[in-house]
């Protein structure tokens, strides 16, 4: 599996979490925020951007996400989307080393 195919399944699995968020709790900004993030990891795969503009995405969510867990405590969807974001960030670094 090459790294390409990681960040997609990422990208998958954080719009799918925010139409959930949306649909169950009403929350537009899951809804949002996991567009927004998605967005520039579509458009970093489709335009072929270097890994680096993906890595910085993937980083900027770990660190938001990691954040957020510290502050709640809450493994959802805080932790969650902390260690997602994580394995995929480092997947796709060592995939390209």
């Amino acid at each position: 599996m090459n790294w390409q195919n990681v960040v997609w399944t990422y990208i998958a699995l954080l719009v799918v979490g925010g139409a959930i968020g949306y649909v169950k709790a009403g929350s537009k900004i899951s809804l949002f925020a996991s567009l927004g993030f998605a967005v520039p990891l579509v458009l970093a795969l489709l335009l072929r951007w270097p890994i680096d503009v993906s890595l910085v995405v993937l980083g900027i969510h770990f660190i938001y996400f990691a954040v957020r867990f510290v502050r709640t405590k809450k493994f959802m969807p805080g932790g969650l989307l902390a260690a997602g974001s994580l394995a995929a960030g480092l997947f796709a670094f060592f995939a390209t080393r």
